[in-house]
Formats: C-alpha cells, structure tokens, sequence
C-alpha cells in the first residue's frame, strides 16, 4: 500500500510512516509464532542456508533463529528473549499480545487519537492487569501439591514422560532450594539420543576419560578440579635459542613433572581439567590409576565444585604445600564413565545435594526439542513453586478484559482508546489457541466473556478437543504467576516503545565503507 494513500493528506501520511513500517514489522514476527500456541499449535521448520533443520514448537527458538533486519522486529524478539532468560516461558504469549497492542494502538492513532493518548491508556491498563493478576493468585505450599504435574504438563506440551521427570526432580531438590534466587531447575537438565529418561542426584560431565588405560569407576573419589591447563608454563620461541633459555625450559619441565607428582602423593584420583593435559602429566597419571577428563566446560566444572565441595584451583597453585593443595580438593561416594552415553557421572558429593534430569530421545533429530520442552516445563514448575498460579489457556486473559472494562469510565479523554488496545490484547491468547485448534475465535471468545461474567468465574475457557466453554482449572489447565506477569509486563513495555518511534534515521556508517553505502532496505532515509 501506498503510505500517501493511508490517510487524508501528505503530512499526516509521512508522519505516520514510521508508525506504519514498525507495525508492519512486528505483525511479520507474530505472524511467525502465533500458530504454535495451545495444545493444537503445530511446529515450524527453520532451514539454514546450509541445509541444517529445527523443527519445533518454542516460540523463543524460532525468533532466535530467524532471519531479521527490521530494528523493531529485533527489539520484539529481544524482548521474548529476556522473557524466556527472565522465567523461561511464555515466549510466545508476550510477542502474540505486543502484536496486539502495537496493531490497535496504530489502529488508535489511524482514527486521529494522539500516540501519547494511547500510550497512557496502553500503560494505565498494563498497570491495573498485573495488580489484578497478583491478586488472583493462588499459592502452592506443598512439594507433593498434584497441581505441579498439571504446570508440568501444560508447559511440557503433554509429554507425560518429561512431566513426570520434572516433578520428581523438584521433589527431590525440595521448595527451599526452587525458591533460590540463583538456582535454576531448567540448568539441570540434559538430554541425550538414545539415554532413558532418568533422574538421579548427581551431575554429568559431558566428556570421557582421556584414555581406556584409565579407571572407569572410582568409590570414595578425591576431586581435584583445575580451571586451567595441566601443562608447563610456556617459554618464548626467541629464548629457547638460548642457552639460558633452553634451561629454564628444562626447569620448568622438571617442576611440572614435580607439582603433577604431588596429584599421585595427596592421593587424588579424578582429575578434571578445563582445557588440554600435557603428554607427560597423562602418562605420571595414567601409572597412578588415576582418572583424568581434559576440556570440560566452565559450566561442569562449576556444578562439580558445587557438589563435590571441592574448589578449583590454577596450575601455578600446584606449587603450594601439599596441606595447601588438600584443601581445594573435593569428595564423591562415586564417580564413573557411561560408556554408552560418552559422560561420566559424579554422585553422592559431599557439597550442595545437586540433581540432575536426564531427558532421552530416540534420534539426534529429535534431542534439541526434547530438551527445550523440558526446560520450559522445569521453568514453569519452579516459577508457580515461587510465585503462585492462575488458569490458563487464556482464561485469566479474558477475566482481565473484564476488570479493564470497568476503569475505563477512569480515564479521561482520549486515553480510554489505549485502554481499549490492552482490552483488545488480552483476547488474543485465547483467540489464538481457539483458531490453532479450528474453532471460530471470535464465537468462542464471546462465549468465553459470557459465561464468566454469567458465574462471576475467572476459570472458564475452551477445551480444544470439543469447543465447549469449561473449567480449565479442573482440567488441570494452569499458568505460573510469574510467567503471566512477565509476559504482560513485557508485552506492554515493547508495544509502548514501539508506538513512541516517530521517525526513522539511518545512522552514518563510520569506515571505509560509508561512501558506498546504498539506501536503506528497511525504508530509512539517506541523508
């Protein structure tokens, strides 16, 4: 469309081109994702330019692994993305509902309603939905509360199996730990093609032992953990043409064989370093039935410090005393190699009680989605442990539509439009779901407000298999607090910084290259 055939004149139209180009940008990412949400959402197939598919249902995977340029689509997938590293879930509902409100409030300001009228409409009623949500939260006490599965399930997209894995390892970490400002239940989990699902107290590297020569199992194993090469210190090429320079080569080497001697003389036996071991310090460890695992990840090495109690240590800290070094050592009742699996297990620590959830797969095509699909049921498990919990599959949205209807007469002016946005964007869940599942949306979310406000009940949705109007809370239909208060908060937020853009300004590229820059392709002007 042309924008100077958007509205009655030249002036009205160039203002509002930018309003018009980010609204179009942001529909293009909702128009991405919204077919995924509810128990009826179907998968999307991301293709890279080398062949390599995903195929998933996570909202938050297909706008990270989108082909993006549009600045105001980025800072919409941005916004997703610190959803989900906020509460791990509800990606898809923040990016459907900041569509929404971007959409109505340039609808809003195409009618002549001023961008900064919908704004505080948009604002005020963000601010009276997150209110009402805190207050109709209902709280969990209880490890053992059945409702748990149900969160488990709905954000697991009923896969029982990893439901069942992700409440048996809250249980087993218990409500003090989930409740950890630092601790997140989805970090513990792993998935693997061709493992079965398994959740054990414990945690896994994923590397080998360096060799076969090697112990397999070691009980009562004595940790030593080293963020850092197990090789000697380097010596400058120009120096070893040197005849004092070749000796302090053979001194160092002399002294790496001795601080390496001192891991056989504490009576170590698993050594776990992060990056490579040298040839000589492999064989004084290998002879000393030791087990050593070479280039495991910082994020291993930590949760193995965690749970063995052990600190990590530099190579040049194996110059200090032997009682030095003992006190960054760490104790497990057993450590082992999973052959089939290519990891080794570290359990029974004598730190931090430390669990881990296995997730299998039958293929390697399929172990990415797994695993995501667990990590979005563990985020939401531990998210209503700490926060509560409310009916989902849009329910509460619709019982919002509600309590904004009735601050409406609050405002004045012509805020109330804004208000009429957020009224708007709250129907869109719901409506979303209802449309995946092949029912009329607009039928069913009237029904919906019907039969709510008839039986005052804000739990009343859609079942997806017959399309009739029904208590989703005893369906087992359920959302975490967190998850719903974030994402309305977040959708609110982008859709107002979005709507405050007037004017788009393609910045001076600095380099070489700024001569032979061309116009813009996303419709900014070259000045």
């Amino acid at each position: 469309m042309n924008l100077k055939q958007a509205g009655s004149g030249a002036d009205v139209d160039e203002r509002l081109a930018a309003l018009l180009t980010n609204a179009n940008a942001v529909r293009a990412i909702t128009a991405a994702v919204e077919g995924t949400i509810g128990p009826k959402g179907l998968d999307t197939m991301l293709v890279d330019r080398f062949g390599e598919v995903i195929i998933t249902n996570d909202g938050v995977t297909i706008l990270d692994k989108m082909d993006v340029n549009h600045p105001a689509a980025k800072m919409l997938i941005n916004t997703a993305k610190a959803q989900q590293a906020e509460v791990g879930d509800g990606t898809t509902t923040t990016t459907i509902m900041a569509g929404s409100l971007v959409s109505e409030g340039v609808n809003q300001v195409m009618r002549g309603v001023p961008v900064a009228r919908v704004i505080e409409g948009i604002k005020y009623g963000v601010a009276k939905v997150l209110d009402s949500v805190k207050e109709r939260a209902r709280t969990i006490t209880e490890i053992d509360d059945p409702i748990l599965r149900s969160i488990a399930m709905i954000a697991g997209r009923e896969h029982e199996d990893i439901a069942d894995l992700v409440v048996e390892a809250a249980k087993l970490i218990g409500v003090e730990k989930l409740n950890e400002y630092n601790f997140r239940l989805s970090e513990i989990i792993t998935a693997e093609a061709g493992a079965s699902n398994e959740v054990f107290m414990g945690v896994i590297v994923d590397q080998e032992r360096m060799t076969q020569e090697m112990p397999d199992e070691i009980l009562n194993a004595k940790l030593l953990l080293i963020d850092d090469a197990l090789e000697p210190e380097e010596i400058e090429d120009e120096a070893l043409s040197t005849e004092a320079g070749f000796k302090r080569y053979i001194d160092l080497q002399d002294e790496f064989k001795k601080n390496v001697q001192k891991i056989v003389d504490l009576g170590i036996n698993i050594v776990m370093v992060d990056r490579g071991v040298h040839s000589a310090a492999e064989e004084i460890l290998t002879d000393a039935n030791i087990m050593v695992i070479e280039r495991v990840s910082s994020k291993d090495l930590r949760r193995v410090a965690d749970h063995t109690g052990a600190r990590m240590i530099k190579r040049t800290g194996l110059k200090k005393e032997l009682a030095d070094i003992e006190k960054y050592l760490g104790a497990a009742e057993k450590v082992y190699q999973d052959e089939k699996l290519e990891q080794v297990r570290v359990i029974g620590g004598n730190g931090k009680p430390m669990a881990t959830i296995l997730v299998g797969a039958a293929t390697e095509e399929v172990v990415g989605e797994r695993e995501r699909i667990a990590k979005d049921a563990a985020s939401s498990v531990q998210a209503a442990v700490k926060g509560g919990y409310v009916p989902g599959g849009g329910s509460i949205e619709i019982a919002m539509t509600r309590e904004v209807g009735k601050y409406r007469e609050n405002l004045k002016g012509m805020a109330a439009y804004g208000l009429d946005c957020v009224s708007h964007a709250l129907k869109q869940p719901l409506s979303q779901i209802v449309e995946n599942a092949g029912f009329n949306p607009l039928e069913k979310v009237e029904d919906v407000i019907t039969a709510q406000a008839a039986q005052n009940l804000d739990s009343l949705g859609v079942d997806c298999d017959s399309g009739e109007v029904i208590d989703l809370l005893e369906r087992g239909v359920i959302d975490p607090v967190p998850v719903k208060l974030h994402a309305i908060k977040a959708a609110g937020e982008v859709a107002v910084a979005i709507l405050r853009i007037d004017t788009i300004i393609k910045k001076k590229e600095e380099g070489a290259n700024a001569q032979k820059a061309g116009g813009s392709e996303s419709g900014m002007p070259d000045f």
